[in-house]
């Protein structure tokens, strides 16, 4: 399946968790709890932020999917790229410490200055996405099952394996995509190959993140 009409589409505060993925990851839910999927990925309880000055990816497709953890199932819109380089990476989790009544926050900053961080095969399970964003040669609409032959004859990643997907649900793909000045609520990453160039890393008491929940609105 292919658009009749190629070329770029440019969304302001593009929202990743558009109204057909809400729809497609209730239906999962829904899925699961009368036990026709199981939710595959086990992630931790806690969420964590991601930010990027700038992404470029290639064969993009997003689709619902369910993570689950320790206190149950949670409904994901997962962008999957072939390849990607980001600008002014930072990540964060902030986990609360059990009797103490302090958090402690753990920062990760890469891609700094000329230097960019490099994925292959890169998945991001999120529930939020915040950003400017760019399309090329775009579907929307696409069947999940459809995905892995990408846009524009080019060959997009697909559903991750092993995903708790429903066959025939909603998703969209994209030959490219470019992502500005975005803002991310995750629930995990996993990747091919992640080349993280100037990586810095700090831990300390208190909750310092990447960004403020509220910059999510």
């Amino acid at each position: 399946m292919e658009s009749q009409t190629r070329g770029g589409t440019r969304w302001r505060r593009f929202a990743v968790v558009m109204v057909p993925s809400v729809a497609a990851t209730a239906a999962i839910g829904v899925a699961v709890a009368q036990g026709a999927l199981a939710a595959s990925f086990s992630v931790s309880g806690q969420q964590f932020k991601v930010q990027a000055g700038e992404m470029v990816g290639y064969d993009f497709v997003q689709y619902g999917a369910l993570d689950k953890n320790s206190k149950g199932p949670h409904p994901v819109a997962v962008v999957g790229l072939n390849r990607a380089t980001i600008s002014n990476l930072c990540q964060s989790v902030v986990i609360p410490i059990p009797g103490m009544d302090k958090d402690v926050s753990m920062v990760l900053r890469a891609g700094q200055g000329e230097d960019k961080v490099e994925a292959s095969k890169l998945y991001i399970d999120a529930d939020v996405l915040k950003a400017d964003a760019e399309f090329e040669q775009v579907d929307i609409g696409v069947s999940v099952n459809d995905t892995t032959k990408g846009s524009g004859g080019g060959k997009g990643p697909g559903p991750a394996p092993g995903d708790a997907i429903v066959p025939g649900s909603f998703a969209q793909q994209a030959q490219k995509v470019t992502f500005k000045n975005a803002k991310q609520r995750a629930w995990a990453t996993s990747a091919g190959t992640f080349n993280l160039k100037g990586l810095k890393m700090g831990v300390s008491f208190g909750k310092n993140e990447c960004f403020k929940d509220s910059e999510l609105e």
